[in-house]
C-alpha cells in the first residue's frame, strides 16, 4: 500500500485519550461509528502555525452532537487540547489536514438504539500531511443521479458520518472519469457537489445555492464574508444546471479542497475552460483570510 505522503506512515493518532501509532489506531467493533455510522465530524486545515476557523468548526461539532442527542460530549476545550497535543506530537504546523470524529461511543451490545450507549462519546483526532485534494487549476464534474438529502429526511446542517448518498455520487464521478459530482436537491436545483459547496460567476456576480439541502460550509461562509468586504456582489439563490453550464466561471469550496475551479460540467465547458480571474483572486484572498483569522497553535 503506497501512501500519498510517506510521512503519514509514522503518524500518531488520538483515539479516546491515547496517542497511538497508525497501525494501532482503532476503535471497538461495538462503537457507534462502526455499528451505524453514528458520529459527527469536522475537517480542519493548518496554515503556517494557525488552524483556520477553529472555533467555528468546534461550535459546529457541538451543534451536530447536540442535534443527535449525544450524551457525555467532551467540551470544546477538551477537543482543542486533544487536537493541539496530536499536532505537536506529530510536529505538524503546516500543510496538514485534520479529521475530527466524535462518535456516540461504545455500545454494551450491538444494535441501533442509543440506549445501548452508556460509555459516553468517543473522540478521534486524525492529522495527516495533506495538501488540498484538488488542483488549483481545476476539475471536471458530472451531475449525479443521486439526490442530496432533503431536510424532510436528514438535515444537512448536522455534519454527520452517514455519507452513503455522497459516496454513491462519488462512484458515479469515478465511473465517468471526472473528479467530482454535482448533487441536486429533490426539486432539481443544484445543492452542492459530493464533497464541497459550489459557486458560479455570472457577469461579475457570485451566486451560490441556499443552504437548505446542502451543508452551510465554513469555507463557503468565508467566501461570502470576503465578497462582502471586497464589494463583490454575491447572492444565495436556487441555481439550475443551465446556470452552471452557462456560467462565466464556477468553483467549489471546502476545507479539503479550498477553492477549486470547475472547468467542465456534463461535457459543457465553463467559460473558456480555464481558471477565471475572479476565482484566481478569491483563491488568494481566501488563503490570506484563513491564515489571518486562524487560531495560533500553542507550540
Amino acid at each position: 500500500m503506497k501512501l500519498p505522503d510517506s510521512r503519514n506512515a509514522d503518524i500518531l493518532v488520538h483515539v479516546n485519550g491515547q496517542l497511538l501509532p497508525r497501525s494501532e489506531a482503532k476503535v471497538s467493533v461495538f462503537d457507534s461509528v462502526v455499528q451505524g455510522g453514528d458520529a459527527v465530524w469536522e475537517g480542519l486545515r493548518v496554515y503556517d502555525g494557525r488552524i483556520a476557523a477553529l472555533s467555528e468548526h468546534l461550535d459546529r461539532l457541538q451543534d451536530s452532537a447536540r442535534a443527535l442527542a449525544f450524551a457525555q460530549v467532551p467540551d470544546s476545550d477538551s477537543v482543542r487540547h486533544a487536537l493541539f497535543s496530536t499536532l505537536e506530537a506529530n510536529g505538524m504546523r503546516d500543510e496538514t489536514h485534520v479529521r475530527l470524529t466524535l462518535t456516540r461511543g461504545e455500545k454494551i451490545t450491538s444494535g441501533m438504539n442509543p440506549r445501548l450507549n452508556q460509555a459516553g462519546c468517543g473522540l478521534i483526532v486524525l492529522a495527516e500531511w495533506k495538501p488540498p485534494v484538488y488542483s488549483d487549476e481545476g476539475i471536471r464534474v458530472i451531475t449525479s443521479s443521486v439526490r442530496r438529502n432533503t431536510p424532510q429526511c436528514l438535515d444537512s446542517k448536522i455534519h454527520h458520518n452517514n455519507l452513503l448518498n455522497n459516496i454513491l455520487a462519488a462512484i458515479e464521478a469515478n465511473v465517468a472519469g471526472v473528479e467530482s459530482a454535482v448533487m441536486l436537491d429533490v426539486h432539481g436545483f443544484i445543492s452542492e457537489t459530493n464533497d464541497t459547496n459550489l459557486f458560479v460567476v455570472r457577469r461579475g456576480r457570485l451566486f451560490t445555492p441556499f443552504a437548505d439541502s446542502c451543508l452551510p460550509g465554513i469555507t463557503r461562509r468565508m467566501i461570502l464574508d470576503i465578497a462582502a468586504a471586497e464589494r463583490i456582489p454575491v447572492q444565495e439563490k436556487n441555481l439550475s444546471l443551465t446556470e452552471l453550464y452557462t456560467a462565466d466561471e464556477a468553483f467549489t469550496t471546502g476545507t479539503m479542497g479550498e477553492l477549486t475551479p470547475v472547468l467542465e460540467a456534463d461535457g459543457r465547458k465553463i467559460g473558456d475552460g480555464r481558471r477565471g480571474d475572479l476565482t484566481r483572486r478569491l483563491q488568494k484572498l481566501h488563503r490570506e483570510f484563513a491564515w489571518e483569522h486562524g487560531e495560533s497553535l500553542p507550540f
